[in-house]
This record gives structure tokens, sequence and C-alpha cells, in this order.
């Protein structure tokens, strides 16, 4: 995990309002707001990557409200058109969501249906899915 974080740190695009790191205290208020616990990965995550700004994904935050990757906004939507409730959309592209499981799988949801696709864990996804690697 922390070779995959460090990675992402070496990949991050400089940008002129760069994203923040949250808090544990924001992350305990994220959780409040979705009224469902993160997964330990995707918390670890949000804590040590979240400010990556790196290729054309952009995953969730936790830090700003006002961004529109900030994960409760990101979650309401997902669940408005279709997404169960008990998955956490970790990355939005238009209307479609990757998204993480209590377990911590990571899948694809498309037009109301998964795809056959699974990553074991979020790390497994970032290196596959967002790095490409």
């Amino acid at each position: 995990m922390q070779d995959i974080i460090d990675h992402l740190q070496e990949l991050s695009e400089t940008v002129p309002v760069p994203f923040e790191l949250p808090t544990f205290e924001q992350l305990v208020e994220v959780e409040e707001q979705i009224l469902i616990g993160l997964p330990g990965d995707l918390k670890e995550y949000l804590l040590y990557a979240s400010d990556v700004i790196y290729g054309t994904y952009e995953p969730v935050t936790a830090a700003d409200p006002y961004s529109h990757t900030f994960l409760p906004e990101v979650a309401s939507y997902a669940w408005s058109i279709g997404l169960p409730r008990e998955q956490i959309p970790i990355c939005q592209i238009g209307d479609s969501f990757y998204c993480i499981e209590e377990n911590g799988q990571v899948q694809f949801w498309k037009n109301g249906r998964f795809s056959k696709e699974r990553w074991e864990s979020l790390w497994d996804w970032i290196e596959d899915v967002w790095l490409g690697l």
C-alpha cells in the first residue's frame, strides 16, 4: 500500500488549486453524512493520497465539501440514480461509478448493472485502472 501511495504522490500533477488531505475528524463527518462506515482501504486512501491529481480519473475526496469529487455528494448522486445503497462510489465517470463494498472489493457499475470484473482491494483498482500498471 505504501509503495502505491508513494507512486501516486510522485505522479501527482501540479495544479493551481490542489486538493487537500482530510483530517480523521473530516472522515468521521463523511461517514455520518453518508450513514455508512468507510472500508479501511478507502480511509487510508482518503487520508494519505486523495490529494493526488493524475490522468483522467478523479477519485472521491473528503476534505472540500465544494469539490465535485466530495464523497457525500458523489454518493448521493450515485444512489439517486440506482447504485445500491451498500455500495460506496470511489470514482465517477459520467453516470457510471467504480464503487467499493464493505469487504473492500471494487467493481464497476454502469447502466444499472455491475460488470463482471472485480478488484480485491482499492489498491488493486488503483494499480490496474487508475495507474494502468
